[in-house]
């Protein structure tokens, strides 16, 4: 597990180099930023359709021959692109079939290394490797934005791409040196021998659609998903706007939310129990501290509500992958993890344009208002109507021979 944790530090610094020069790359091709927010589109398209396959294709193959193929592919683009770059013959078209390939690659590696790590640790410390991964995320988050500027600017915009080629192939290096914890969920690869219903995508497709906690899952975190996280969008105008702050003022801002994604994680690799209510408490607190945050009267009282607001931001994702990788049965969670993809790409890539039109409506105050009202809201009453249909059945007592009726809470 240190091994896999040191691993998934680098390629996340790596994909983080990648990402922040990559717009730039785009804007200095095109001059557009129409372009820009189009090449992020096409390399999320395929988890829309492809996921569920992608899931099912990790639930058949071997996990870590899986991975591992993944991680090299991927690390082969990296080194497409980075070649390309270098030699100044990289245009639109090629950079969107490669964003196009790398989204494609994406949907099989994702689900891949996501239960692979799980592998690693007994059943029970799930959750904590879970908090690890996304506290290794958060930190190869930060390294990889402050590495990006250092290599742009003494080896040129392709070092950023020869870069995360290296970071895929060290995992891939990694991964066959790595052994299952003693405990842990075991896979079995079906290598092809069974068949069936229970190889399918309909058959994850119909467990998360049958599993009500799932379900909840699922709309809390597209709630969430929409009318708040998007802090990138709201955060900035609201500094930038009515609290009149500068690019340095969202800087420090961003700043504090990395911070408290960084405590958040480490307070989620803590949880033994998570459950979709703590999930959905969490996204409510959140959504109240959103409002509270877009009524700020000043840069200073929005720093303060933003660290907290970024920690349970975090401890709430955490909560949220635990049981999503941990709930269903062991061979059908890359199919379940496949069919969350495809649902995570429609709130990714319908929440920004949603809260966009929010803002134009209701300016940025009024966005993070609202939309923290309507998070809140709609848990609280997805609650409400949850305990109203859990109420338990009472069998009133009757005589011998009749028939036994129940109450109408049933």
């Amino acid at each position: 597990m240190r091994w896999w944790s040191v691993a998934n530090f680098v390629s996340n610094a790596g994909t983080w180099m990648q990402l922040t020069v990559q717009n730039l790359l785009v804007l200095q091709i095109t001059g557009s930023a129409a372009a820009t927010g189009l090449s992020m589109s096409v390399q999320a398209a395929p988890a829309l359709l492809m996921s569920v396959l992608g899931g099912a294709a990790v639930d058949r193959w071997p996990r870590k021959l899986t991975a591992a193929v993944s991680q090299a592919l991927l690390g082969a683009i990296a080194f497409t692109t980075a070649v390309l770059v270098a030699l100044d013959r990289l245009d639109m078209t090629s950079l969107m079939v490669l964003a196009a390939v790398t989204g494609v690659v994406a949907t099989v590696d994702n689900p891949a290394c996501a239960l692979l790590g799980n592998d690693l640790v007994p059943a029970e410390d799930v959750p904590s490797a879970i908090g690890v991964g996304a506290l290794v995320h958060q930190s190869g988050r930060l390294v990889g934005a402050a590495l990006a500027g250092v290599a742009v600017g003494f080896l040129g915009t392709s070092a950023a791409y020869f870069a995360n080629g290296l970071s895929f192939l060290f995992v891939a290096s990694v991964i066959p040196f790595l052994r299952p914890a003693a405990g842990a969920v075991r896979h079995v690869a079906t290598g092809g021998k069974r068949t069936g219903s229970d190889l399918t995508v309909r058959e994850g497709l119909a467990f998360f659609a049958r599993r009500p906690r799932l379900v909840a899952l699922a709309g809390v975190t597209g709630i969430s998903a929409v009318f708040g996280r998007n802090y990138g969008l709201t955060l900035a105008v609201l500094v930038t706007g009515p609290l009149a702050g500068g690019a340095g003022s969202f800087g420090t801002v961003s700043t504090v939310l990395a911070i408290g994604g960084i405590l958040g994680a480490v307070l989620g690799a803590r949880l033994r129990r998570p459950s979709v209510r703590l999930v959905g408490a969490l996204a409510a607190a959140g959504g109240l501290l959103q409002v509270v945050a877009g009524l700020s009267p000043s840069l200073v009282v929005l720093i303060a509500l933003v660290l907290p607001m970024a920690v349970v931001e975090s401890v709430s994702d955490t909560a949220g992958t635990a049981v999503l990788q941990t709930d269903p049965p062991a061979h059908l969670r890359g199919r379940v993890l496949g069919v969350w993809g495809s649902i995570g790409t429609v709130w990714s890539l319908g929440g920004p344009p949603a809260l966009g039109l929010l803002m134009e409506l209701a300016g940025a105050r009024g966005a993070l208002v609202t939309g923290g009202l309507l998070i809140a809201g709609t848990i609280g009453a997805g609650y409400l109507l949850r305990q109203r249909r859990a109420a338990t059945p009472v069998v009133l007592r009757t005589e011998e021979g009749d028939v036994p009726a129940l109450s109408k809470a049933a």
